[in-house]
């Protein structure tokens, strides 16, 4: 029919202004999908937290490192340290995360997307199968990032 709109593929990705990715403790994932995000998606507000902080994992920074990525100064950080408590998306990366996500937005209008994750830091065996659990992570959420929430273009 001329003069009608196709529909809009609701299977188009949509890109938020503001993204919170959430793990258990901001030491891994969130993280991770942080500096991967701000990364894919230039002028988006990007942070991560989780349910609690933990500390800071060296594997982390070794992945980032060969994607020329960093974490920075980043300190794992509690849902309790941000200093913004609004965002248009949250991403829940992990179970317990994700419970929390939804206990958290009840009242409010904000979109929470579950991607599950597996955890890098049950890897056991060399450093090199250490890492390459890590690195798979590192892949599964940029691949993730690109196809659910980068716009076209």
């Amino acid at each position: 029919m001329e003069g009608v709109s196709p529909a809009p593929d609701i299977d188009a990705p949509r890109t938020p202004r503001s993204i919170l990715f959430m793990c258990r403790m901001n030491a891994v994932r969130s993280p991770m999908a942080e500096v991967l995000a701000r990364d894919m998606l230039p002028g988006i507000y990007v942070a991560s937290a989780g349910v609690r902080p933990g500390e800071r994992d060296p594997f982390v920074d070794a992945v980032l490192g060969e994607v020329d990525l960093s974490l920075g100064r980043h300190v794992p950080r509690s849902l309790e340290d941000l200093e913004d408590d609004y965002f248009d998306l949250i991403v829940t990366l992990a179970p317990e995360a994700h419970h929390a996500a939804l206990e958290l937005t009840r009242s409010m209008a904000v979109d929470v997307m579950y991607w599950p994750t597996p955890d890098p830091t049950v890897a056991t065996g060399t450093r090199d199968q250490i890492l390459a659990s890590y690195r798979e992570v590192r892949e599964f959420l940029k691949t993730l990032i690109a196809k659910r929430l980068k716009g076209p273009g």
